[in-house]
């Protein structure tokens, strides 16, 4: 991760981009890139989807690459450790959605 980290920070101050990538510019580039992989599945039923997935894997392995690229970046200038924010994050949902109330249900934990 570390190794990754280093090249997505190589690849945006070869280029001089540090000044556009603030906070809220790399949250909304977030979102735009999650946008666009969604636009994949829009109007699309799951058999449809799967069909879609087939034909247009590299395409839509770019967005989800693009998706991470500006997490990971936007991480690395918070300050957050990805790793240890996403380990706490499962740690809160095991809590929240107990295999017991939870397995095979969709709701959220408040209405568990």
């Amino acid at each position: 991760m570390d190794e990754l980290i280093k090249r997505i920070r190589k690849f945006r101050d070869d280029r001089d981009w540090m000044k556009f990538h603030s906070p809220k510019n790399l949250a909304i580039s977030v979102s735009l890139e999650a946008a666009e992989l969604l636009e994949h599945f829009q109007w699309k039923d799951d058999e449809e989807s799967a069909v879609h997935v087939q034909t247009k894997l590299d395409a839509i392995e770019d967005e989800v690459a693009d998706v991470a690229i500006y997490l990971l970046e936007l991480s690395d200038n918070l300050g957050i450790d990805l790793f240890k924010a996403i380990c706490k994050k499962l740690d809160k949902n095991e809590s929240r959605y107990p295999v017991s109330r939870a397995r095979g249900n969709a709701a959220k934990y408040t209405d568990l």
